[in-house]
Order: structure tokens, then sequence, then C-alpha cells
């Protein structure tokens, strides 16, 4: 990981705007975000035009990976799908590199509010919108992406949560920890057989949702995988399933208005509720050395920490296995 990406002022954001082709008013502020770095810089232009400024965590995805994002985002704004495209640098290209060989974009700037309760009308509303997207992400296979599956959610985040330099756990709770994480992955495994995949979103909740003047906009497609087509659904759920069958029919009742819907998907929620956990700690882990998740996650690696996991997890395995 390159210092300057710790380290990285708003003199270096600006400086990095301007040699990309766009001369700025030196306004220059950071956004909230953990994963990447964004600011919110403002061009030198008639309008005073505003952009955000997204540099991406070296180390995590590849320049083919994240054009493969672009790629994708351009489909859809050309489809109409409402969603934050990049925009492309006045030498046409939408990923520039920054001092340190950081890889960065920019992106409009867009307004609007994260949706609190979602009711029956809106989550079809959100179904008809998730399969707008699929429909055109469906075209578009990823040649350089992982896909999301037992093996990268689950047994990969195990290989980082026991590698040398992982967090500590206790000897008694780091064994019944790895134990219910084994059992979730053999059970999730068994689940993926026979199910179709193609390219998704990936983390479709509601806080990479927006609702403006001028409706909704999808965000931030920074995890987008090959999965499976439930992945963009169930996130969308208060519940689980069997705890929410009417808004379940409502979210798939848009879906299916212009898409077709394997239910059989839907005994894979649960499991991917459980793989979801694991990713989460295992994210947190590899990215430890980072001054910022050390002041955002100061319970990380302590015994009541684990215990806390090792409890949701036994909990979600009971949910999976019934």
């Amino acid at each position: 990981m390159p210092d300057s990406f710790f380290s990285l002022t708003p003199d270096a954001v600006l400086a990095a705007v301007e040699q990309a082709g766009h001369a700025t008013t030196g306004l220059c502020y950071p956004l909230n975000s953990l994963e990447n770095r964004v600011y919110e810089v403002e061009l030198d232009d008639d309008a005073r035009t505003r952009r955000i400024a997204k540099f991406y965590r070296p180390g995590r995805w590849s320049r083919a990976q994240i054009e493969e994002e672009h790629a994708l985002l351009a489909a859809l704004d050309e489809a109409e799908v409402p969603v934050c495209a990049p925009l492309r640098f006045p030498d046409g290209a939408t990923l520039h590199q920054a001092a340190g060989g950081i890889l960065f974009t920019l992106f409009p700037r867009t307004g609007g509010r994260a949706p609190d309760d979602l009711d029956d009308a809106t989550l079809t509303e959100l179904g008809r919108l998730i399969a707008r997207v699929h429909n055109v992400a469906g075209a578009m296979p990823l040649r350089h992406r992982p896909a999301l599956s037992p093996a990268t959610y689950g047994r990969a985040a195990l290989a980082t949560l026991t590698a040398p330099g992982g967090p500590a756990m206790a000897p008694g709770v780091g064994a019944r920890y790895l134990a219910v994480a084994d059992r979730i992955c053999t059970v999730a495994e068994a689940r993926w057989q026979g199910l179709a995949t193609q390219t998704i979103h990936a983390d479709w909740h509601r806080g990479n949702l927006l609702r403006g003047s001028r409706g909704w906009v999808v965000l931030d497609f920074d995890d987008m995988a090959t999965g499976p087509a439930v992945q963009d659904l169930w996130l969308m759920l208060p519940a689980r399933v069997a705890e929410c069958p009417r808004e379940v029919a409502a979210l798939l009742k848009g879906y299916q208005q212009l898409r077709d819907f394997d239910d059989r998907e839907l005994r894979l929620i649960e499991a991917l509720r459980a793989l979801r956990y694991l990713r989460y700690a295992a994210w947190i882990a590899a990215r430890w050395s980072d001054p910022a998740f050390q002041r955002a996650f100061p319970h990380f690696a302590t015994d009541a920490y684990w215990e806390g996991q090792t409890a949701d997890l036994a909990d979600q395995l009971r949910a999976l296995e019934a």
C-alpha cells in the first residue's frame, strides 16, 4: 500500500485533477468513505461545477477490473438506467493515475437521500429497477472480476482471518468461530450447485440508493461481481424470507415484470447473509494497517468482538440449516 494513499491531501487531490486536464478553483473537501478516498472538488469553469473525485485503494482492484466497472456503468447510462456513471477526462479516458500510482476517476455530483422505510409499492418499484440493471449487466459477462461465491466470500475470507498477522483471537473463541464458519461454507457450497450466475451490483443496500427530484439513482458498483441475481434483492428485505413474505412478493412482483427469476435462489439468502458476515470481518482485517479503520472499528480484534461474531454466526447457521 503506497504511503501516499494514507496521506492523500487536498493539495494532492487538486494536483491530480488538474494534471488530468481540469482546472480547479482550489475548493476540495473529503467525503465519508473507508474503502477508497473520496473528495468533492470545484472546477474552474463558468458554472463552478462540482465533481466527486474517487481515489481507489491500491491493491484492491486492478486497472482492468476498474475499467470493467466503468464499462458497465457506461452501458447502464446509455440504456437510461439511473446510475452515477464516471465522467470522461479531456483525453477521453475515465481512469487516470495520480502520484504514487493511485488510480482515480471523476463522477458527477448526485443529489438525493437514502430511503428510510420501504413500503410494498416502493419495493415493487425497486424490483423493476434491479431487473433493469440485470438486463444490461446480464449481457456483459466479467472477465477480470472474481465471483461472489462460498469460495471468495467464505473460504478466502477465512484465509485472511487466519493468516499470519491477522486479528488475534483467544484460542477458545477462535476455535468456535472457525468451526461455525467452516460449517457455513460447507452448507453454502451445497446450495450453490446448479444455479445460474451473472454480472450483478453485489452490494445493493439502502446506502447505495438515492432518491431525489428525478427519482432513484443507484450508486457504488465498486463490489460488482459474478453472482446469483438474488444477491441484489435480499438486502432490500426487512427480515428473513420466512418473516416477510409480503415484502418478498412485492419485490419479486416488480422484478418479474421485466426479467425471469428462479425461485430456488431464495434458498441462497441466508447463506448470502452468513457469507457477508465472514467477508465483512475479513475486509476489516485486511485493512487494519489503515489508521481510518482503526479509528472506525476500535473494538475489532478484542475478545468481546469475536465472541459477538461467533454468536451471530451460530445464530445464522441455525437459520441456514433450518
